[in-house]
């Protein structure tokens, strides 16, 4: 391993071909792209054992990143190719739905309908507490309930 390059045990190489250091030598220097790309192509310069060897330590003090940064470069480089490294990770996290298409219809049918007794309209909270109470759902936040209202609102009937 050439100019003192870490090689830890979660460690993985770059060595850029010649097409792939001119990419990343033009990314670098001309500034395509976000300053994110930028400092990615710049971490896969430094990083090739071809050429500059640095250790992630100091790549990560240069470019004011951490060295896990600098090694999760490495390891995309490695594992999925220069474009995939280049580029912003895109998230990957899909969230279920809080209500099913039945509980928010109750929820809305709740809400449409008068509100409690000694309560001129319904609030969030009331509205999240009441379904709760009435089983329509294990248990709400007033957010998802302001959701729900405001994605299924008709013109004109109520307010929250």
């Amino acid at each position: 391993m050439p100019k003192g390059a870490a090689m830890g045990k979660n460690s993985h190489v770059v060595r850029l071909a010649v097409e792939q250091r001119a990419l990343c030598e033009r990314v670098a220097t001309q500034c395509e792209g976000s300053a994110e790309r930028v400092r990615r192509a710049w971490i896969l310069l430094r990083s090739n054992v071809d050429g500059d060897a640095w250790e992630d330590a100091r790549i990560a003090e240069v470019y004011e990143c951490s060295v896990q940064t600098v090694e999760r470069v490495r390891r995309r480089f490695a594992e999925q190719g220069l474009e995939v490294a280049l580029e912003r990770k895109r998230q990957s996290r899909t969230r279920p739905k809080a209500l099913d298409s039945e509980q928010e219809a109750r929820v809305i049918a709740l809400w449409l309908g008068p509100p409690p007794a000694g309560y001129a309209r319904w609030s969030l909270r009331l509205l999240a507490r009441k379904a709760v109470e009435l089983g329509i759902v294990e248990r709400a936040s007033h957010e998802t309930i302001r959701k729900t209202v405001k994605k299924r609102a008709v013109a004109g009937s109520g307010s929250v």
